[in-house]
């Protein structure tokens, strides 16, 4: 799910913003959210430090000591992946903006079908090969960095992420050709990030990740996964137990 932060100065405008986007991610069906929305950009800031923002609309006139351009360049230090669509009403800023590797600029006012076509553009771009992306279907995305493991449910797979599940009607073999070398296959039913991993308790072939959650190691793939894990992903200092 792409988790969608607003910020502008104007609160008329942001309102108006966060009400139609609202409408077009219900109507279009895209798996996306507005997590945040402030006149504030120091609110934002202090709000990506702990949430991952997929996408930023950001005024690039703000009230503050700093424009909107200067703020991304910052924050694309930090999160290559995200996608600026700014708003303003200033065209003569529509170079700057590109130099930022921004998705889009879009004047004021903004219409419906503006917005709407940005939107599509936008979920179209998404994509697994170059956005770290496993797409599920045609509206609904999944970022490869939340998923905690992969689990075979029958004809389904399911997919625990950090923040949800979803399922698909598809099989390892074709998601397994997809995803990088830090996914593995620790069991029969479930395929593994090895990069979310918080724990692992040997003696009981369990693995263990945030919020308690958890899968196994199957005795058949064990010795496979511990080898992978402790000479190619020693480095994520992942802990190991043996107690009873």
């Amino acid at each position: 799910m792409l988790n969608f932060a607003l910020c502008d100065d104007n609160l008329s405008f942001l309102n108006n913003l966060e009400k139609t986007l609202s409408k077009l991610i219900l109507k279009n069906d895209f798996n996306a959210k507005i997590g945040f929305k402030s006149t504030k950009i120091s609110d934002v800031l202090d709000y990506m430090k702990d949430t991952k923002v997929d996408v930023l609309f950001l005024d690039i006139q703000l009230k503050s000591d700093i424009n909107g351009i200067d703020i991304a360049e910052k924050i694309r230090d930090t999160n290559k992946d995200i996608y600026f669509i700014f708003t303003t009403g200033h065209l003569e800023y529509a170079f700057l903006a590109f130099q930022v590797k921004a998705f889009d600029y879009i004047p004021k006012p903004i219409t419906v079908e503006r917005l709407e076509k940005t939107l599509n553009r936008l979920f179209a771009d998404v994509d697994f090969a170059s956005s770290n992306f496993i797409s599920l279907n045609s509206k609904t995305y999944i970022n490869q960095n939340d998923i905690y493991y992969i689990k075979r449910d029958g004809m389904k797979l399911v997919f625990k992420t950090n923040q949800n599940t979803y399922e698909s009607y598809s099989s390892f073999n074709k998601v397994s050709s997809k995803l990088p070398n830090n996914f593995i296959r620790c069991h029969k039913s479930y395929i593994v990030n090895v990069n979310n991993i918080s724990h692992i308790e040997t003696n009981t072939n369990t693995l263990f990740f945030n919020n308690d959650t958890k899968c196994y190691i199957g005795p058949k793939y064990k010795n496979n996964f511990m080898e992978v894990i402790n000479n190619e992903f020693i480095a994520n200092d992942l802990e190991s137990s043996n107690n009873a």
